[in-house]
């Protein structure tokens, strides 16, 4: 459940309109989809071994800090907290608020139902693991049920209308035929690479359920299984879903909606549809929330615990063992980027500061599995996870894919791309700060 609740978002429901716009081919937008769900497997494969062989508190934080240096750990903990974490956060709250708002008519703006969701989430995770985790499988649970029933009502409908359409005050109206599937070239292949953006933006987040390694029973064996049945889990979800929209849609119709997932459901139950896939979206940013707010401050907490961050954050508390500062310093940065309303700039810059850290992360493999042997380390927890498949060429590539990723992010997105590099090296100066002062005052 924390796997499948950090990669499913709100985002499931619009983003195949958004790859259907970059591409109007059917054969060309399956493809990405698979494909995306092919490196997300494949990333998932990398850091079950990675969590076989560290499972420690901060799960990608350490195994940057113990393949690489002290440095790369921070930074990420770093663009994490400002950029890639806290800021999606924020877009998740807000967006629950205005779903929530169109729902039910409440006496309060939607800011302060926001607020009350973030602070709400931040009391029951400091509660500890448990309690984080009950509530995260239980959202987790009804996000499920609202993409199945999406998928259902697809299906019922585009078999009682016989064919794909453009869905469109309960009516069918047959869309154009779509352009043929142009031929391979260099155009074709720069603009698959920039529909893999929004995809592989979808597919992301199973990363952090290693952030918890250090509050789960047997991790070596619970992590690796759940990242793989997890991933594997939402690519059958993720497929199907745009399956039923180019289905019940059409290609074109796909591309021309904003709400693809909204037009099947009022199309398929009217009003009730409509109000239910809502409910279902509302649901799914709560459901991220959670986990978020379960997984991150972790990261945050393993900073402190090295001295790398202010020692109050790594204060566990006695009974439920929870980092309690870190929990609410997540909650207080998510809520204060929420009033303000910088999320939707802080997420322009998410991409290529998250994928740099996923290619350095797939990389660490080689670093870790040499210190192993020459230290004589047992490979991993016998019978916890296969080793990668294909190693090191599927390990190569997805450092590859991520490097591409990047490189495609800074071509079409340059000042964005400019400004959350400038917040990375910031994280220079700063890791520095920490480390003379931890050198200077090391911990009792």
């Amino acid at each position: 459940m924390i796997v499948m609740g950090g990669i499913i978002g709100s985002g499931i429901f619009v983003t195949p309109s958004v790859v259907a716009r970059q591409l109007h081919s059917t054969v060309l937008l399956l493809a990405a989809w698979m494909f995306g769900g092919l490196i997300a497997l494949a990333g998932a494969f990398i850091w079950a071994e990675l969590a076989a062989r560290r499972p420690l508190a901060g799960g990608q934080y350490a195994y940057l800090r113990e393949a690489y240096h002290p440095l790369v750990a921070f930074l990420y903990g770093w663009a994490l907290l400002l950029v890639i974490q806290t800021g999606g956060m924020a877009a998740g709250a807000v967006t629950f608020a205005r779903y929530l708002s169109g729902l039910v008519p409440l006496p309060i703006p939607e800011p302060a139902i926001a607020v009350i969701l973030l602070a709400a989430l931040t009391l029951i995770n400091i509660a500890g693991v448990r309690a984080g985790s009950t509530v995260q499988s239980g959202f987790m649970l009804l996000k499920i049920l609202a993409i199945v029933a999406w998928i259902a009502c697809g299906l019922a409908l585009a078999a009682t209308r016989g064919g794909p359409g453009i869905v469109s005050g309960g009516e069918t109206i047959s869309p154009p035929a779509p352009p043929p599937t142009p031929p391979l070239s260099l155009a074709l292949a720069a603009l698959f690479g920039a529909a893999m953006v929004p995809v592989l933006f979808s597919y992301g987040g199973w990363q952090t359920a290693t952030f918890v390694a250090a509050e789960v029973r047997d991790p070596a064996r619970a992590l690796p299984r759940g990242l793989l049945i997890g991933v594997l889990g939402v690519i059958v979800l993720y497929v199907a879903a745009n399956l039923v929209c180019v289905r019940v849609l059409g290609i074109e119709g796909l591309a021309a909606s904003t709400r693809p997932a909204t037009d099947i459901m009022s199309a398929a139950l009217g009003e009730p549809g409509a109000r239910l896939i809502s409910a279902g979206i509302a649901i799914s940013a709560a459901g991220f929330l959670s986990q978020s707010m379960l997984t991150a401050p972790r990261v945050y907490y393993a900073m402190a615990d090295h001295g790398l961050f202010f020692r109050p954050v790594a204060w566990l508390h006695p009974r439920s063992h929870a980092p309690v500062v870190a929990i609410g310093l997540q909650g207080l940065l998510a809520i204060v980027i929420a009033l303000t309303g910088g999320f939707e700039q802080i997420l322009s810059y998410v991409v290529s500061a998250d994928w740099i850290f996923f290619g350095l992360t797939a990389c660490a493999v080689f670093a870790l599995r040499r210190h192993d042997a020459a230290t004589g380390a047992a490979a991993r927890a016998p019978g916890a996870v296969p080793l990668i498949p294909g190693h090191p060429w599927t390990t190569l590539g997805f450092g590859l894919i991520s490097a591409l990723l990047v490189i495609n992010t800074i071509v079409h997105y340059p000042a964005n791309t400019a400004i959350g590099m400038g917040i990375l090296l910031l994280g220079v100066p700063v890791y520095f700060f920490w480390s003379r002062r931890a050198s200077r005052h090391p911990r009792p």
